[in-house]
């Protein structure tokens, strides 16, 4: 939980606060920008196609996600009756968090691969470093995290885009229990969503140095 280590090193706890900030922020404005690129306006409307933090982040969840280690940004709306792709539409939405993560943690990757070519090594304990390994992780996070087909997250809706007709009441089961579904997952699974994404974290750093 982040709030331990808050009470380890007070400075890491504040990188890891801003590193989820900016990366919770990325995320949610995709979503409006891949929302508004297609036509719909509604979380432009709303004050959601921004890159100011306070428009993405829902206090409450946030308070969890520091105390508990779990939590939640605020969904950004979007109305699938306006989008131009009305066939895969939403699924470029939805899409448009994680990879915006990815997007991130690449162009981090490289400005530290940079780095380290450069100098020939890399100080972990540089607070510069650090964050940039704040931001690396925590994207990867919200790009793994999100990608799991259940709702609320995004790929529920990506999962949607490709079930047939006939398996609609899948769908229905899904937004009745996902949000129990999904609680299950983070306290009885995290040891799995935990080792893919430290499969992708070695990788990611692998690359880099």
């Amino acid at each position: 939980m982040l709030i331990n280590n808050f009470l380890d090193n007070p400075l890491n706890f504040l990188l890891w606060i801003l590193a989820i900030v900016l990366g919770l922020t990325i995320h949610e404005f995709s979503h409006a920008l891949a929302g508004k690129l297609q036509g719909d306006h509604t979380a432009e409307i709303e004050g959601r196609l921004s890159l100011n933090p306070l428009a993405h982040i829902d206090w409450l969840g946030f308070a969890l996600l520091v105390v508990a280690g779990f939590g939640w940004a605020k969904p950004t709306p979007f109305n699938p009756y306006n989008l131009k792709y009305k066939k895969y539409g939403s699924l470029l939405v939805a899409l448009a968090g994680p990879v915006s993560n990815v997007i991130f943690v690449v162009f981090i990757g490289l400005i530290l691969h940079f780095l380290y070519q450069i100098n020939g090594q890399i100080n972990i304990q540089n607070l510069m470093v650090m964050f940039f390994i704040n931001l690396i992780q925590v994207n990867i996070l919200l790009a793994v995290f999100n990608l799991i087909p259940i709702p609320p997250l995004d790929g529920s809706k990506i999962l949607y885009t490709f079930i047939a007709q006939k398996y609609q009441e899948v769908i229905f089961a899904l937004e009745r229990y996902g949000t129990w579904l999904l609680l299950a997952l983070v306290f009885f699974g995290g040891s799995f969503i935990s080792k893919i994404f430290y499969f992708f974290y070695k990788i990611t750093i692998n690359l880099i140095f």
